[in-house]
């Protein structure tokens, strides 16, 4: 029912909008002599923060049309390399004269956790001169009719397999913030099952492998309550006419209301200062706030067997540090990885996922040789910084090619398809 009323919520808002925004464009039109006072530029400045806040963010786009290799200029397409009925492979292929065998190809797995992979630009515009990209693109679940069936969990272990399949056994996996679980699990998994494909490398951001360590006021909410509480406070189904009518979902919004919540104040003030930039046509600082929130506040739904088994699983079970997680009834042994090396982040300042956390992975995957392993901490830096940001670009993404790129050696030289012994 609340899904339902915030969809007639919005709908209602739709005539405010557009008057609002009408108003915007007279007092910003620069024919009009009003547009060149302070007192124009505070009713424009007025009208865009109502009709901002009061608007549906869509999907944005990656808009990555070309990287700079060296000195030279390469354009980039993006294409649709795999497709299920919850996710597309997409593939940033870069038109390239010559081949760069030593980048390192790399799947990257992007959160499925409301926002959408977009949330990634960032962190795949740096990459790209260097690597050759791929990226999970989760569908939001309120497009998804009922007639292609549930996702869960499982599904999405599934999913990350069959992507690696695709790619072929020289694949680097990293695994942003959620992934990193199902990231670890399938890879583990993969190994258990001796596996040709497995990955050369897993570098796994800003995860929540151990939840116990560090908790943040995420990690304790979910310590706080049962999944019977997640079930009946915040799975609602999708109104009519989303595609994915009658769907069980966590609606994006409630998250993006929460993250917001816990930081309310800051959100505010940017607000406030946004307001302030217009009203003193500060262009550029204006264009950085719309920047930000078009892809902070585009969000979308999950299904609720996955936000509800990964709620359960790991942060209220604490499944896989404990050596309790399984897959289809299959065991989920880390222990299990041997050929793949183990590279670890995390922020100094992650309020998301606390420190240590991530580097949990690093005892659990206990089989995997210390010469193949690896763990950082970047200085100053909150979750987000940990795949964007200008200390991503200048210091933790240089570490983590480099990294890919003496595993990929290692291989060459024959050092990676031994079977793990019986």
């Amino acid at each position: 029912m609340f899904y339902h009323l915030y969809e007639m919520n919005h709908a209602l808002m739709q005539p405010w909008r557009a008057a609002v925004d009408a108003a915007r464009l007279f007092y910003r039109n620069p024919l009009n002599p009003i547009s060149m006072t302070k007192a124009g530029r505070t009713a424009a400045a007025w009208c865009e923060v109502f009709e901002r806040s009061t608007r549906r963010y869509g999907k944005p786009s990656f808009d990555l049309p070309q990287t700079d290799i060296g000195d030279e200029t390469v354009d980039v397409h993006e294409k649709i390399v795999w497709s299920k009925p919850f996710c597309n492979l997409i593939h940033f292929q870069r038109n390239l004269k010559t081949p760069r065998p030593e980048d390192p190809k790399i799947l990257l797995v992007a959160p499925m956790s409301g926002h959408y992979a977009t949330l990634l630009r960032g962190t795949v515009e740096r990459l790209l001169p260097e690597a050759d990209v791929y990226i999970t693109d989760w569908i939001d679940a309120r497009c998804v009719p009922l007639s292609d069936g549930k996702f869960d969990l499982d599904d999405y272990i599934d999913y990350v397999i069959e992507m690696l399949h695709l790619l072929g056994p020289e694949t680097h996996i990293v695994g942003v913030c959620q992934p990193s679980v199902p990231v670890l699990a399938a890879v583990a998994l993969m190994e258990s099952r001796n596996d040709p494909n497995v990955p050369l490398s897993m570098t796994l951001m800003g995860g929540p492998i151990d939840t116990r360590c560090n908790p943040t006021a995420v990690n304790d909410l979910a310590e706080e309550k049962d999944i019977d509480w997640f079930e009946r406070n915040v799975v609602m189904q999708v109104p009519f006419p989303n595609p994915g009518f009658m769907r069980n979902v966590y609606p994006g919004f409630l998250q993006l209301t929460g993250f917001m919540t816990m930081n309310l104040d800051r959100h505010l003030i940017a607000q406030k200062d946004f307001f302030m930039h217009l009203v003193r046509d500060d262009g550029d600082s204006a264009e950085k706030h719309r920047d930000f929130y078009d892809e902070y506040l585009a969000v979308m739904d999950l299904t609720a067997e996955f936000y509800l088994q990964t709620v359960d699983t790991v942060f209220i079970k604490h499944a896989l540090p404990k050596g309790e997680m399984t897959h289809r009834g299959e065991k989920v042994d880390p222990a299990a990885i041997r050929r793949v090396a183990l590279l670890t982040v995390e922020g100094e300042n992650d309020d998301i996922t606390g420190r240590g956390q991530t580097k949990a992975a690093q005892a659990l995957c206990s089989s995997i040789p210390e010469a193949m392993k690896m763990h950082y901490v970047q200085p100053r830096v909150g979750h987000y910084g940990v795949f964007n940001g200008s200390r991503f670009r200048k210091e933790i993404a240089p570490r983590i090619l480099d990294f890919m790129r003496a595993r990929s050696r290692f291989s060459a030289a024959g050092g990676k398809r031994k079977k793990p012994a019986a």
